[in-house]
Order: structure tokens, then sequence, then C-alpha cells
């Protein structure tokens, strides 16, 4: 098939794709989702794959003509991709700098130096939080476990009171705040304004980390008291340096982007003038591609530099950053064509009819969406997607604050119960020594605390914006 061809085909998906009734796409949507599961969990089929199969298995199902499914879930495919490729590969990068630069090490250093006892907890909180912002959270995981491994055993600590507030930092920030792939592309969907849903997000994540974190931590604790496994603490990543950037260079290189961000979120609010010269200016210094681009660039300086990087070594960096993000550009473009099918077959408005007549409000449906697609495929990003294609209908009625507020419910559904179907359950089952009981008494439970949590503080924001 030519582009050409392709894109007429495209252009044609916006209409319809099926003429099911709600019935037929009902069942459709819920055989498609079955499918990815099926092949996910039962085949271990990579979810790239699965995700393919399942929109041609959902399209199949509604009725719909193959062609149109095909032209659906190829355009979903690529806007997504367009949309967030770049962001993906550029937040790998600044991940990679700061790993290899030893500048998570400085901040880690840092910060524990300066606490012990009681406030151990709440700095690792802070450290995942921190390290979290251009992680992606398989990456913020290899790249913390050691920490937390190192400073239980070093302070003879319950591996659950230092290890729980860790990953609830990482999963706060994984779930509910730009540039993470999964908010990020919830924003595209729905048409949130990136610097407002920024802002919501962090006054919802700082009270949900500190409940799924530090408080938590203290029942997980007493549920599985277990040391840290001596066959898992590996060496520290940049002990072949000469030198490490400084702790305040490290800190400024993470949040460049987040201030950024944040600054033009709040010139549109101030000015709300498009022709305004300086809110011209910041609206395109506070898109995310430009704001993550200047902290890569910043970084090679304050991190790669800084610790004695060569030119080669700086190429060398970046070039091995961007070979493992490979398989999650694909299952989130995938999760992206997923969506599209879902919203050509019509789902998007057949959501919009039960809700309607359900009388459920648009933030609590999102979340409830989202939490159905969680527990079905394990993957927040998938869930995170395929619930924003859901929703995105009743958007369209939201005032900027609230359609912000849609993204971080979807964002919040997409982290609820963390179970056997999850990749990131299995890494924090092996690097912290549990069995399965075990870590769902305290990984499951707190994934679940951060769901609901979150949700709770969304509602409460609804009410006063």
């Amino acid at each position: 098939m030519t582009s050409l061809s392709v894109e007429m085909l495209a252009a044609d998906a916006v209409e319809p794709i099926t003429s099911a009734g709600n019935a037929q796409l009902g069942i459709a949507v819920l055989a498609g989702i079955a499918v990815i599961v099926l092949l996910i969990t039962k085949f271990k089929m990579h979810a790239f794959l699965a995700l393919t199969i399942g929109s041609l298995a959902l399209g199949s199902f509604a009725g719909a003509n193959p062609a149109k499914t095909i032209a659906s879930f190829t355009a979903g495919l690529g806007s997504t991709v367009a949309g967030v490729g770049v962001l993906i590969a550029l937040g790998a990068i600044l991940g990679k700098l700061l790993a290899d630069s030893g500048g998570a090490d400085q901040i880690v250093d840092t910060i524990l130096a300066k606490a012990s006892g009681r406030a151990m907890p709440w700095a690792m909180v802070l450290i995942a939080s921190i390290i979290g912002l251009p992680l992606f959270f398989e990456v913020g995981i290899v790249l913390m476990i050691p920490v937390v491994l190192l400073v239980a055993k070093r302070g003879n600590y319950s591996l659950m009171r230092i290890g729980i507030p860790a990953l609830a930092g990482l999963s706060v920030m994984h779930g509910l705040i730009p540039p993470h792939p999964g908010p990020l592309v919830a924003i595209d969907a729905l048409g949130a304004n990136l610097g407002v849903t920024l802002a919501l997000g962090v006054l919802v994540a700082i009270p949900t980390v500190i409940i799924a974190g530090p408080v938590f931590s203290r029942y997980a604790a007493r549920w599985v008291d277990i040391e840290a496994p001596e066959k898992m603490i590996p060496q520290r990543p940049s002990e072949d340096l000469d030198r490490r950037p400084s702790f305040g260079a490290t800190l400024a290189t993470i949040l460049l982007p987040v201030v950024l961000m944040l600054i033009k979120a709040l010139v549109d609010i101030v000015v709300d003038d498009p022709e305004n010269h300086v809110q011209r200016v910041t609206d395109v210094i506070g898109s995310p591609l430009i704001a993550l681009l200047a902290a890569v660039i910043v970084g090679m300086f304050t991190l790669g530099r800084a610790a004695g990087f060569t030119k080669g070594r700086l190429s060398g960096t970046v070039e091995k950053s961007l070979a493992p993000i490979a398989g999650i550009l694909l299952i989130v473009g995938a999760g992206g064509g997923f969506k599209q099918t879902l919203i050509d077959a019509g789902v998007g408005q057949m959501i919009l009819e039960f809700s309607e007549n359900w009388s459920i409000p648009a933030l609590l449906l999102g979340w409830l969406i989202a939490v159905a697609i969680r527990l079905a495929t394990g993957s927040a990003t998938v869930a995170t997607i395929s619930a924003a294609g859901l929703v995105a209908p009743l958007a369209a009625d939201l005032s900027t604050s609230h359609v912000a507020l849609l993204v971080l419910a979807v964002g919040a559904g997409s982290l609820f119960f963390s179970h056997v179907n999850d990749a990131g359950f299995w890494l924090v089952k092996e690097y912290f020594g549990m069995d399965v009981p075990q870590t769902i008494k305290t990984w499951s439970v707190m994934e679940t605390i951060i769901s609901v949590v979150s949700l709770g503080f969304i509602l409460l924001l609804s009410l006063v914006l």
C-alpha cells in the first residue's frame, strides 16, 4: 500500500469505521481487551504485538471494514509517536546522563548525609521524586533499587521502610507528572493544557506521595519485615569516575524542563494574550520539546563535561540511552493505535451516551475506565492511553482546569493495584527478594493507595476550581 493510499484511508477513518450498535461495540471492546490480556499474560507476547492484534480484533468484532481498521490503527500509532516520540527520546538521554555522570549518586549522597533515623523515609521519597521526574518508571526502579538496598543495609533499616517511599515517589511521577509518556499522551488526546496539568499534578502528587510513601511504609514494614538481599546489592554505577557533577548543578538540570513548563503555564494564565511578545517567547521555551531539549544540552555540560566525559563518551552515552527505548516507543505507539481504533469505531460516543444515562462525573468515569484497563493489561501506559481515548468526547465541554484534572484522573486510575500481569510487579519482587504474597501486601497495596488517594485530591480540586 502506498503512503498516499494510507493517508487517504486515514482521512476516511475520521468517520466511524463501523455502523455497529452500542451492544455490539461493547462486546467488541471487551473482546479486543480480552485478546490483548490473553496474548500478554497467557502467551507472553510482547505488548506491541498484542496491542496490534487486539486493535485488529476489535475492528473485526465491531464489523468494521478491515482496511479502515488498519488505517485507524496506523494513523493513531503515527500521531502518538509523532507527539511523544521525541520527548521520550530526550527524557531517556537526560536520564542516562544523570546515571552515567554520577549526578544521581551526588543527589543521593548529599541528601542522605543530611538525613538519618526517622527522616530517612522522607529523604528516600524526595530522592525518588526528583530522580523520577525525567526517567521512565522502569529506568527509575533500576537506578533507585541499588540506592535503596545500600541505605537499608548500611543504616540497618527495614527494607520496606526505605523501599516503599522510593517506589511511591517513582510511581506518582510516572502516573501523574509530564514529561512521562502516559500523562503526555493523555494531555495530547484530551487537548489539555500541559502547564496547567503539570501544576495541578504537582499539587495532587505531594500529599499523595506522602501518604503512600513514608506513612504507608510504617505498616508495610510490619507486614513484611525483610532485610536487603545480599545478592541484589550491586556496585555503585559511577565509581569509575574521577569526579562528579555538583549537587546544585545536577538538581538545576533535572528541574530545568519542569521550571520552563511552569513558567509557560503561569504566563499563559497571567498574560492570556497570544499576541503578547513575552507569552510568545514562553510558549516556545515552555513547550515540552524545547524544555527537554534545553535540559539535555545543558546536561551535557553540567553533568557530562563536569564528570570529565570526553566528546566520544558523551556521544556514546546518548547512543546507549536510545537503544532501550525502542520497545517503549513501539508500545506507546501501538497503544495510540488501539486508542484511535476505539475512537473511530465510535466507542467514545458510546461512552459519552452511557455516562449521560448513568450520571457519572467525567473525572470518576475516566478513573474507572483506566482502572479496568490497568487490571486487565497490567500496563499503566496502555491504561492511560486507552482510557484517554475513550473519555476524549467528555473533555469537549469541560473547562481548562477540569480537562487537566481529567488527565490526572486517568493517570491515577492507571496505577491501581499492580499485580502479576505487570512487569513492575516482578521487578520489585525480584529486586527486594520477596514472594508473591509479600509483593501484593506491599507494592500492590501501595499502588492502590496512590490511585485512590490521588483521585480523592483530584475530586477535591474539582470542587474548588
